[in-house]
């Protein structure tokens, strides 16, 4: 797994390390105007002395990673290693992550008093849409950001992981899909419901599923509405005041229902680029890929329709697991190549999230250090 090569003064070391996370050292050395080799120099020589608790990082899905360091630094990174009981790989990604936590990105982006939005979406199902909608919501919110999360899929699996209530589909209530097409009769903040736990600070508020979502295909298509495409805006526009970040999970599917999603994700006046946008959680598999294919198309339909852009935020591999074989490696391989959109993340298939499904808690509540966690608030961090 590593290597030592003499070359002069220096040792050349080939170990592993993330790929989100080697892409962030790249730019952000950049930003700081400095080399990789110094940047990792100075996240071994820091992580080794820190007196502060590293917590771990994910490295499911790392990949080779070569440096050159100067003569014995290494081998004090494998002492450091073996007396805290963990991999190289561990030790390295950490240190990376030690130098990228003291070395913020210099770049802050103006208020523009526009929310980030985040759809997060793929028309494939069983990919973990709502475990990723849900987690990067959760990682904002712990971070001090305003969050509203909306449960945009009628199969309610988010509404249900997090344990609460389903709005009743009955003539007595509202629902996101009648304020949609202008048949509430109350502002559509009393549905909203925050979550409430110490960890994200009354910041985290969920819209839940309805089950007449089931029929809003439908509902768009008979409404009076002269363009059915900014229904979800307009429906969500009067709680934008009080959010950050609004997260969209959606359904698995490619009708109106997600042309109004796509048409939210839009970059608005104002807005720089790859801000907001979609966010594609897709797996290590060939149907992935084939169902991206078709949300691709759906969306430069939108954008040649409707003059508009949508960004790419990027793909997130989810519950991945090696021991599945070639088709596993290989197709994580083919995300990882792809430059467009980006990879943000790897996020293996873990215990944790299915027993925090089968709790109903949120996933950072129920196992707050675990990788998957970790993992979510790496996307959360590169996103911000």
């Amino acid at each position: 797994m590593t290597t030592q090569n003499p070359a002069g003064d220096l040792e050349k070391v080939v170990s592993k390390l993330p790929a989100l996370m080697r892409q962030d050292l790249k730019v952000r050395a950049a930003e700081h105007g400095c080399g990789i080799q110094d940047a990792v120099l100075q996240g071994l020589r820091s992580w080794m002395t820190a007196d502060r608790t590293v917590p771990p990082v994910p490295t499911t899905g790392a990949i080779p990673f070569a440096t050159h360091l100067p003569a014995g630094v290494w081998s004090g990174v494998r002492e450091v290693c073996k007396q805290r009981g963990i991999p190289l790989v561990q030790g390295l990604a950490q240190a990376v992550q030690h130098w990228l936590t003291d070395n913020p990105s210099p770049k802050v982006r103006p208020a523009t008093g526009i929310p980030q939005r985040l759809v997060v979406c793929n028309q494939k199902g069983g990919v973990g849409k709502t475990a990723i909608a849900a987690g990067i919501a959760q990682a904002a919110a712990e971070a001090g950001k305003r969050v509203l999360l909306v449960d945009f899929d009628p199969q309610g699996h988010l509404t249900d992981q997090l344990g609460l209530r389903e709005i009743p589909n009955s003539k007595d209530h509202d629902s996101l899909a009648k304020h949609m097409v202008g048949e509430n009769e109350h502002p559509l903040d009393e549905l909203v419901v925050t979550l409430e736990h110490d960890k994200f600070g009354g910041r985290l508020r969920v819209l839940p599923t309805c089950m007449d979502g089931f029929l809003l295909d439908t509902m768009l298509v008979l409404s009076k509405l002269r363009t059915k495409e900014p229904a979800l805006e307009k429906a969500l526009r009067p709680l934008e005041d009080d959010v950050d970040v609004v997260v969209i999970d959606c359904p698995p599917s490619l009708g109106t229902t997600m042309d109004t999603a796509l048409y939210y994700a839009r970059r608005r006046d104002g807005e720089e680029q790859g801000v907001s946008g979609v966010i594609i959680p897709v797996q290590a598999e060939d149907s992935s890929a084939k169902a991206f294919m078709m949300l691709d198309d759906q969306i430069s339909a939108l954008e040649e329709d409707l003059a508009l852009e949508v960004d790419y935020l990027g793909f997130v591999v989810n519950l991945y697991e090696a021991r599945r074989g070639t088709v596993a490696t290989s197709s994580l391989e083919r995300w990882e190549k792809m430059e467009h959109p980006p990879l943000l993340a790897v996020i293996g298939d873990l215990k944790e999230q299915r027993e925090a499904v089968r709790l109903q808690q949120p996933l950072l509540v129920y196992a707050s250090d675990c990788e998957q966690s970790e993992g979510m608030r790496a996307i959360a961090r590169r996103l911000s």
